[in-house]
């Protein structure tokens, strides 16, 4: 396929607010296209090259394509610069400058191109990008040039994600979107999907070593009788207060890889203890589901999850690893010598678990119970809470690794009165600032926004940082007030730590109402507490920034929640 093709359909897609019809656009696209070259026409139209967890970025800041876009049409960067501030998109001002009727590159010959720029780097690197991103442009028509611009700088600015790409590769058919959503979660590339999807081969798709599954995550109930009657026999397990990690281990070449349950890669050195997990291990590669636990070396005891997640930090890894030494609380197996056991029962899964895991002080297998006996859930519960965990999990017997909340088949007790309370309210915070979408959220114009409460001293203090809980709407809704709002300074009655500052600062305006698991003591946010899992609830138009919730407030709802 020509890219003039692509960047045809594109602009359909630019032009498009009917969610439906973007759907339609992309159907029609994919329809269009050849099974050699979907991956690609899937990437590109995200404005990604791979996967967000293969770290494959393309590292062009927008000074660098102003002068990569000079250079194609052989003019000052000054110009560039003065067409830039007057449209305030490079991709729009690479289209009005371009001159070229070269319309001769296909999507591989774009793809290959911006895959090299990405790979450059080293010595000289800047120069190198600079002069390819120019070369590649020169060789475009303007329409090509005009998204070929953005895609460097994560602004593609189409404003859908793998969602809508699963519901187009499905032609609306829910049969077929249940079997292409499924094949995502075990495999999370969609270019790889789209690829399936085209050759007829979905049902190939299963876990790979080295690429991270969609985490099974557990449903909220607060009564055991209703746990057996939706679930029947169960396993019933404690819950740590941990950070997930999925760890990807082949022992004939010792290779390991570790991801977050957001599918985030984590470079093993901030986990050097794993580098032994081979010996632990009676397999030769396997996929394992953990919580990664705190444990504090005196007391013997598990530390909760805002110092646990201090080991992440990747500077004094050595210091922390002594102070905050780890345990690997395993609890699945997704993957054992190229078997995939995702559509298992979880009873043979746990019983293969067993037969591979050497315990010890790094993993350590979940003890267990088996009972359709609600009493049973409910002692395990309070006992668990006793010991400073979670209280328990409950998961069904004969369930499969079910991607999300999917269904009864693991659950979490919902706490108990009179033991550990959750967030007994919402809080109502102030946007201080924002960051650009990357990924997926590229086309949203941003991946997450900075949020804050009123200090006792008129000034705002950071609390949380929210990138989940907002359709994609709410996503372009919020990102079009804020762009709208922003300020190249931090307000002066904004407090914020230098490792939170957001890419973009915005007036104090907006206030959202957002709800939260629970509130943590936080040493980075300057309220000294952050809310932990935030989610938007609404956007609160009838509020002022001095209506937002206090310090004072957000105190007493820590106090409460602990009672």
């Amino acid at each position: 396929m020509l890219f003039n093709k692509l960047a045809t359909y594109l602009d359909k897609l630019e032009k498009t607010p009917s969610r439906l019809e973007i759907t339609s656009i992309l159907s029609d696209l994919f329809n269009n296209t050849n099974e050699d070259e979907i991956d690609k026409v899937t990437y590109l139209s995200l404005g990604i090259l791979a996967p967000n967890y293969e770290g494959m970025v393309l590292n062009v800041a927008e000074k660098l394509l102003m002068r990569a876009i000079a250079l194609a049409n052989n003019i000052k960067d000054t110009e560039v610069l003065k067409k830039y501030k007057k449209a305030g998109d490079l991709g729009i001002v690479a289209q009005e400058l371009n001159r070229s009727e070269g319309n001769n590159q296909t999507v591989t010959d774009v793809y290959q191109a911006l895959w090299e720029i990405a790979k450059d780097g080293g010595e000289g690197s800047v120069d190198r990008k600079i002069e390819k991103t120019a070369n590649l442009l020169k060789n475009l028509d303007p329409l090509s040039s005009r998204f070929v611009a953005r895609i460097p700088i994560g602004k593609l600015r189409l404003g859908f994600s793998e969602k809508t790409i699963i519901d187009a590769l499905a032609n609306h058919e829910k049969k077929i979107k249940d079997g292409i959503e499924t094949a995502y979660n075990i495999r999370p590339d969609i270019g790889y999907i789209a690829k399936l999807v085209k050759g007829k081969k979905l049902r190939e798709a299963k876990p790979k070593l080295g690429v991270p599954v969609v985490p099974m995550l557990a449903q909220r109930l607060n009564s055991a009788s209703e746990m057996i009657k939706k679930m029947g026999k169960v396993s019933v397990e404690p819950k740590f207060d941990g950070l997930r990690i999925f760890i990807h281990y082949r022992r004939k070449d010792n290779f390991l890889k570790i991801f977050t349950r957001n599918m985030n890669y984590l470079d093993e050195n901030i986990f050097p203890e794993l580098k032994k997990v081979g010996e632990f291990i009676k397999a030769d590669e396997v996929i394992l589901d953990t919580e990664a636990v705190g444990i504090d070396p005196i007391r013997e005891m598990f530390l909760d999850f805002q110092k646990t997640i201090q080991r992440r930090r990747k500077h004094d890894i050595e210091k922390s690893s002594s102070d905050i030494p780890l345990q690997f609380q395993v609890f699945d197996l997704l993957l054992v010598d190229g078997k995939s056991l995702i559509h298992t029962p979880y009873l043979e899964r746990r019983k293969e678990l067993e037969k591979r895991i050497i315990g010890g002080s790094l993993l350590r297998i979940d003890e267990n119970e088996m009972t359709n006996n609600p009493d049973v859930i409910n002692n395990l519960h309070l006992k668990y809470l006793k010991k400073g965990l979670e209280g328990v999990v409950v998961k069904k017997a004969d369930s499969h690794y079910v991607s999300g909340r999917t269904g009864w088949n693991w659950v979490k007790m919902k706490e108990v009165e009179g033991t550990r309370g959750k967030l007994s309210d919402t809080v109502d915070c102030l946007i201080m600032g924002y960051t650009s979408g990357k990924g997926k959220r590229a086309g949203f114009g941003m991946g997450q926004f900075l949020a804050g409460v009123k200090s006792n001293k008129d000034t705002f203090v950071t609390v949380t940082k929210v990138g989940t809980g907002l359709s994609d709407d709410q996503f372009k809704v919020l990102f079009k007030v804020l762009s709208g709002l922003k300020t190249k300074t931090k307000p002066k009655e904004y407090d914020v730590h230098r490792e939170l500052a957001p890419d973009f600062w915005v007036l104090p305006e907006v206030v959202v109402e957002l709800a939260a698991d629970e509130i943590t003591k936080s040493p980075k946010h300057t309220a000294g507490w952050a809310l932990r899992f935030p989610r938007l609830v609404r956007f609160r138009d009838d509020k002022r920034p001095a209506d937002a919730t206090t310090l004072q407030e957000l105190s007493e709802l820590f106090k409460i929640q602990r009672t």
